[in-house]
C-alpha cells in the first residue's frame, strides 16, 4: 500500500492502525479485536451481537454493549485526529456499525486487489504482484487481538496467492528456485496436495524425475496413514505423467473424444446488479481447479438468470464444453427428475450411442466419470432439490467446474464436495430500477423506485411489472403502483399468464415441498404481522420447545423461505411474508387464527414482564411471568439483556399488540401495554410510548376491567410528566386515584396520588401538590415501601424545585438518589442526578451541579437513555453559560442535546435551538 497520509489497517500481522507510516496507538485487544472486526468488513455493517459474539465467545459480561460502545466512541476519535486527505469513519448504520474508508487502505484487501490483478496479467508480472501480495503478511495474522477473534479466510487467502505466484514461476521456469522454497512445506505438510503437485513439477522439469516419484510415495503414505484414502485425483494424474515421463511444462488439454457439447439454454439479454456474484464465480473459474459452486436463494431471485448468463460470457474458459441441464427440483410441472434420466442426457451430450448407455446406475457413473475425466468442462445443474439428487453428476477431475442453483442451500454438498455456497439475494435499488426500465422503457424516478420496493426487489416481480407495463400501454407506472400498494392484491398483481407463472405460484412450490412440521410453523407464523421472528416467539406460537423450533427455522432459512438476518432472527422476504399471510387466511379456521394470536400475546406478555423487572422498580400488581415456563423464554437475566430484548422485540410487540386489539382480546392488550410500558419509561419516545398507552387504555375501557383502567391512566400521566407536555391532563390522575379507591389497592392509591401531586405541579398548584406529595412519602414510610417512598421523594424534590424551595428540595432528591442506588434503579439515579445539578446551580454551586452533571451523563450514556442525557446536557449548558469563559462549551452540549431530542422527542428541538441562540 501507498505510504500516503491518512488511515492505513494493518491485519496481516499485528492489528496496526497507521496514519501514514506512522503507527498510532489505539489501545488494548478489545480496541484492536473492534477495529479488525470492522475493517475485515469493510463497507459492510457489522451487526453489534456479532462483535460480542467474536470479541468474547459465549460468555460476554454483562456489560459487553456498554464496553463495544465506548470502544466505537474512542475509534472514532482516534480517526478523526489522522493526518491526511482520506476520510475514515465508523457509521452507526443498525444493527451495528461500518468502518467508512477505502479497501486499498487495509492490507487484506489491497492483498485480494493484487489477486485480482494477477489473473489477467501474464506470468511474469503476475509473479510480481502475487510477490507484493505477500510481502503483506508481517507474521500471524491478527496479533495482538482477543483469541476469539478468528478470521481463517486470512490463511486461505494467504495460501491461494502463493499458489498463484508458484503457478506463475513455473511457467517462467524458476524451478531451481522452487525446489528450495517448497521442499520445506512440503515436509512440514505433506497434506498439502496442490504444494506438493507443484514441487513435483519443479524436480521434474529439473531433470529430478526420481525425486518427484519419491515425493508422490511420501505423500501417498502420508494420505494413507492420516486420512485413510489415496491422494486427490489431481495428484495422482500427475503421478502417472510423471511415471510415463510425457509432463509437458503446460497443464495438457485431454483431447476430447467427440465435438465439445454445448447445451446452454438462451440467456437474458442483460443482467442488473449482480456484479458481486459474477465476479465471484469469475474467481471460482479461474483457479483452474475442481470446483463446486451452489448459487441458491428464495423463489425468482434469478439465480437460473445469473448462472446461465455468467455462462454465456465464460464458455472460452472450459474448450471441452458446457453441460446443462434442469433438474426440476422445484418445478410444478415435472418431477424433479432422476440422476439416471440426467446421466442420460449427459452422455448423450458427449458422444455415447444411444444403444450404447449402460442400464445400471452405477454404470451410467461410472462411464460419465470416464468420458469427462481430464477435461476442462462446466457443467450446470439448474433447479436441484437436494444434494443426493446432484452428487452423482459431479465431474471427478481435477480441471471442470460444476455450478449448481437450488431453492436450498445444500449445505451437504460443502460437507461431501466442498461445495463453495452463495445465498443470492435480491436486487439493490437503483439496479431493480434498471432491470424495469430495459423491459417498459423510462419513467418518473420517483414513480420507477416506489414500484421496485413494492416488488421487493425480487427480480421475478420486478419482470412481471415490467412486462405488464410493457405489454399494455393503457396501464401507467401510477396505476401500477397504486394496485401494488395495496398488500391484500399485491400478489395477485403479480401473476401472469397463468396460475403457473407468477410470484404466488412459485412461492407456493416452495411451501407445498415443505415437511408437515415445517409447513405447519410456516403456516402459523403467517398468521403474525411480524417481520422478523426469533425461536422463542416461533416456539410459542407453535407450541413446541425452544430447540426445536430453532432447528425448524435454520431448516427453513436453508430452504430460502427465510433469511437468518443475525444470529437467531429470521426474517421472509416482503412478498413471502404477504403469501404466508394469505396461506393463513385460506388454510387456518378462526379458532385456529385466535390461538395461534393468543400464544403470540402471552409470549410478549411474559418475556416483557420479566424483562421490565430487570430494569426498573414496579409498582402494579400485575405478575404475568407464569404464563410460560422459564425455559420457554429468552434469557433476560440482567438490564442489559432486557433492554436488548426490548429493543430488538419493540416493532414485533406493537403490530401484535394492534392484532390482539383488532380480535377483541381487550384483556391481554391492557396487560400488554401496561408491562411493556416500563420500557418507554427507561427509553422515553413520545409517539411510541403515546400510542401503546392509547391502545392499552382504550382495551381496557373495551374490557370493562377496573384495573386495567386505573394503571392506563396512571401510565398516561408517566408520558405527560416525562415530556412535561402542555395539555397536562389532572383528570387522568384524578380518575385512577378514584378507580385506586374503588379497587380498595392502597399501594394504587399512593401512586395516584404521586402522579396526581406532580400535575398540580406542573400546573404551579405548588402548596397543594407538595402537601400531596409530603403526604405520599409519609405513607411509603409507614408501609416501608421503598420502591414508591424513592418516586414520591423525587417528584416532592422536583415540585419543590419549581416553588423555589431549594434546600427542601436537595434533602428531598438525596434521600431519593440513595434508595436509587441501594434499587440499582439508573433510569430514575439519572432524574435524580439531573434534579441535583440544576438545584446545586440554583444555590450558587456551580462545581458541585456541574459534578452531579457530568456524573449523570456518563450514567445516561452507558445506559442509552437519550432523553434524560438530552436533559442533563441542557442542564449542564445552563451551568457552562454562567460563566465567559465556558461559554462555547455550553454551545456545544446545546447541539448535542438538540441532536438526542431530535431522536426521541423533535418537538423539543426548537426550543432548546432558540435557547442557545441567545449566547449570541
Amino acid at each position: 500500500m501507498a505510504e500516503n497520509a491518512g488511515a492505513h489497517v494493518q491485519l496481516l500481522g499485528p492489528v496496526t492502525l497507521l496514519d501514514g507510516a506512522r503507527a498510532v496507538s489505539i489501545g488494548g485487544p478489545g480496541v484492536k479485536g473492534l477495529l479488525a472486526l470492522l475493517a475485515l468488513k469493510v463497507g459492510k455493517v457489522v451487526p453489534l451481537e456479532e462483535i460480542i459474539d467474536a470479541l468474547w465467545g459465549h460468555d460476554p459480561p454483562a456489560t459487553a454493549r456498554t464496553i463495544v460502545h465506548g470502544n466505537v466512541s474512542h475509534l472514532r476519535r482516534v480517526l478523526r485526529d489522522l493526518r491526511g486527505d482520506s476520510v475514515a469513519e465508523i457509521l452507526t448504520s443498525p444493527p451495528g456499525y461500518q468502518l467508512a474508508v477505502d479497501p486499498a487502505r487495509i492490507d487484506v484487501h489491497h492483498a485480494r486487489a493484487l489477486l485480482d490483478r494477477a489473473v489477467l496479467e501474464p506470468p511474469e508480472q503476475a509473479s510480481t504482484l502475487l510477490g507484493s501480495a505477500l510481502a503483506l503478511w508481517r507474521g500471524p495474522t491478527l496479533s495482538g487481538v482477543p483469541d476469539s477473534v478468528r478470521a481463517p479466510e486470512l490463511e486461505d487467502l494467504r495460501l491461494a496467492i502463493h499458489g498463484a505466484r508458484v503457478d506463475a514461476d513455473l511457467e517462467l521456469g524458476r524451478h531451481n528456485e522452487l525446489i528450495v522454497e517448497l521442499s520445506p512445506l512440503v515436509r512440514a505438510d505433506p497434506l498439502a496436495e496442490r504444494t506438493a503437485g507443484q514441487l513435483m513439477r519443479a524436480l521434474y522439469h529439473a531433470g529430478r524425475r526420481g525425486d518427484a516419484l519419491e515425493l508422490y510415495r511420501t505423500v501417498s503414505r502420508a494420505t494413507l496413514r492420516t486420512l485413510g484414502v489415496e491422494p486427490g485425483g489431481d495428484l495422482r494424474w500427475l503421478h502417472e505423467r510423471v511415471l510415463n515421463d510425457d509432463l509437458d511444462v503446460a497443464v495438457p488439454e485431454v483431447t476430447a473424444p467427440v465435438k465439445a457439447p454445448s447445451q446452454l439454454p438462451a440467456a437474458v439479454p442483460s443482467l442488473a446488479g449482480r456484479d458481486a456474484e459474477l465476479a465471484w464465480l469469475d474467481g471460482l473459474a479461474e483457479t483452474g481447479e475442481s470446483t463446486v459452486a451452489v448459487v441458491s436463494g428464495t423463489a425468482g431471485v434469478g439465480k437460473s438468470a445469473l448462472v446461465v448468463w455468467w455462462a454465456h460470457h465464460t464458455t472460452a474458459r472450459f474448450p471441452d464444453g458446457v453441460l446443462f441441464a434442469s433438474l426440476h427440483g422445484f418445478d410444478p410441472r415435472h418431477a424433479p427428475l432422476e440422476p439416471a434420466e440426467l446421466l442420460t442426457q449427459f452422455l448423450l451430450g458427449l458422444g455415447v450411442a444411444t444403444g450404447d448407455v449402460p442400464e445400471q446406475l452405477h454404470e451410467r457413473v461410472a462411464l460419465y466419470r470416464s468420458l469427462i475425466a481430464g477435461r476442462r468442462m462446466l457443467v450446470l445443474l439448474d433447479d436441484a432439490r437436494s444434494a443426493e439428487q446432484v452428487r452423482p453428476l459431479l465431474p471427478p477431475g481435477s480441471r471442470s467446474m460444476t455450478v449448481v442453483t437450488s431453492r436450498s442451500k445444500l449445505e451437504g454438498l460443502a460437507v461431501s464436495n466442498a461445495a463453495r455456497l452463495r445465498v443470492l439475494g435480491t436486487l439493490a435499488p437503483d439496479d431493480a430500477v434498471r432491470l424495469i426500465e430495459e423491459l417498459a422503457g423510462p419513467a418518473d424516478f420517483e414513480l420507477n423506485h416506489a414500484l421496485a420496493r413494492l416488488c421487493g426487489y425480487l427480480p421475478l416481480a420486478l419482470r412481471i411489472a415490467g412486462a405488464r407495463l410493457s405489454a399494455s400501454p393503457q396501464w401507467t407506472t401510477q396505476d401500477l403502483v397504486d394496485e401494488l400498494g395495496n398488500e391484500r392484491t399485491r400478489l395477485a398483481a403479480l401473476e401472469v399468464d397463468g396460475a403457473d407463472d407468477g410470484v404466488r405460484a412459485a412461492f407456493d412450490v416452495s411451501f407445498r415441498s415443505l415437511p408437515s412440521d415445517l409447513a405447519r410453523l410456516l403456516l402459523r407464523l403467517g398468521v403474525l404481522p411480524v417481520r422478523r421472528v426469533g425461536p422463542h416467539l416461533a416456539a410459542a406460537v407453535a407450541a413446541m420447545p425452544v430447540d426445536r423450533a430453532r432447528r425448524a427455522l435454520r431448516t427453513l432459512a436453508a430452504h430460502n423461505l427465510l433469511t437468518e438476518t443475525a444470529r437467531d432472527v429470521f426474517a421472509p422476504h416482503d412478498l413471502v411474508r404477504l403469501y404466508l399471510r394469505e396461506l393463513a387466511e385460506s388454510e387456518l379456521d378462526s379458532r385456529s387464527t385466535e390461538a395461534v394470536l393468543v400464544r403470540a400475546v402471552h409470549f410478549y406478555q411474559a418475556a416483557s414482564d420479566t424483562a421490565r423487572r430487570r430494569m426498573l422498580r414496579i409498582v402494579d400488581p400485575l405478575d404475568l411471568t407464569d404464563l410460560l415456563p422459564a425455559d420457554a423464554l429468552p434469557a433476560l437475566h440482567t438490564f442489559d439483556e432486557a433492554q436488548d430484548w426490548f429493543e430488538a422485540e419493540w416493532p414485533n410487540l406493537l403490530v401484535v399488540l394492534d392484532a390482539a386489539y383488532s380480535a377483541a382480546l381487550y384483556g391481554d392488550v391492557w396487560r400488554l401495554a401496561r408491562v411493556s410500558h416500563t420500557y418507554r419509561v427507561v427509553w422515553p419516545l413520545l409517539d411510541e410510548w403515546t400510542r401503546l398507552i392509547d391502545l392499552g387504555l382504550a382495551a381496557a375501557e373495551a374490557s370493562g376491567e377496573v384495573l386495567g383502567q386505573c394503571w392506563m391512566l396512571i401510565s398516561r400521566c408517566a408520558i405527560a410528566l416525562t415530556f412535561e407536555l402542555p395539555q397536562v391532563r389532572p383528570a387522568d390522575a384524578e380518575r385512577a386515584l378514584d378507580l385506586a379507591v374503588q379497587l380498595g389497592d392502597k399501594r394504587a392509591i399512593t401512586v395516584a396520588n404521586i402522579h396526581l401531586g406532580s400535575m398540580l405541579s406542573l400546573l404551579s398548584r405548588h402548596d397543594e401538590a407538595i402537601s400531596r406529595l409530603l403526604e405520599a412519602v409519609a405513607e411509603t414510610e409507614r408501609t416501608g415501601d421503598l420502591e414508591l417512598r424513592g418516586q414520591a421523594l423525587n417528584n416532592c424534590a422536583e415540585t419543590e424545585k419549581r416553588a423555589g424551595r431549594f434546600e427542601e428540595a436537595v434533602a428531598h432528591e438525596l434521600a431519593s438518589l440513595a434508595i436509587d442506588r441501594e434499587l440499582g434503579n439508573d433510569s430514575y439515579a439519572v432524574v435524580s442526578l439531573n434534579n441535583l445539578a440544576d438545584l446545586s446551580q440554583r444555590l450558587g454551586d456551580s462545581a458541585t451541579a456541574s459534578r452531579y452533571a457530568w456524573e449523570g451523563i456518563d450514567l445516561a450514556q452507558a445506559r442509552g437513555f437519550d432523553l434524560h442525557e438530552a436533559i442533563l446536557r441542557v442542564t449542564l449548558a445552563r451551568i457552562l453559560r454562567s460563566s465567559p469563559s465556558t461559554v462555547g462549551s455550553a454551545a456545544e452540549q446545546y447541539a448535542l442535546a438538540a441532536v438526542l431530542y431530535g431522536r426521541v422527542n423533535p418537538a423539543q428541538v426548537p426550543e432548546v435551538q432558540a435557547e442557545a441562540a441567545e449566547l449570541g
